[in-house]
């Protein structure tokens, strides 16, 4: 089974651009126990801002400008949620 394309969108926001691709796969990736695999960032100026991503290897993490944590994945719509909140600076 190959991995379904759920959400892909890239738009300008607050100065800056946000994109958000998201995948549901067949397999987690690895250490993630979830079926997703996503990228949702936002740049101003060439500068990622906020950053949320599931690397093969590192797991659920997100960025905060220089700042790398941990994310606990509950499910896609949390995801977006909890993405937007931190772009909006909440």
């Amino acid at each position: 089974m190959d991995a379904t394309l759920l959400q892909r969108s890239k738009q300008q926001h607050a100065g800056g651009i946000v994109e958000i691709v998201i995948w549901r796969v067949p397999e987690p990736v690895e250490p993630c126990s979830h079926g997703y695999k996503y990228r949702l960032v936002y740049v101003v100026n060439g500068i990622r801002l906020v950053g949320y991503d599931n690397e093969r290897g590192k797991g659920d993490h997100k960025h905060l400008a220089a700042i790398e944590t941990v994310y606990t994945f509950v499910d896609v719509t949390t995801l977006i949620t909890d993405f937007w909140r931190d772009v909006e600076g909440g």
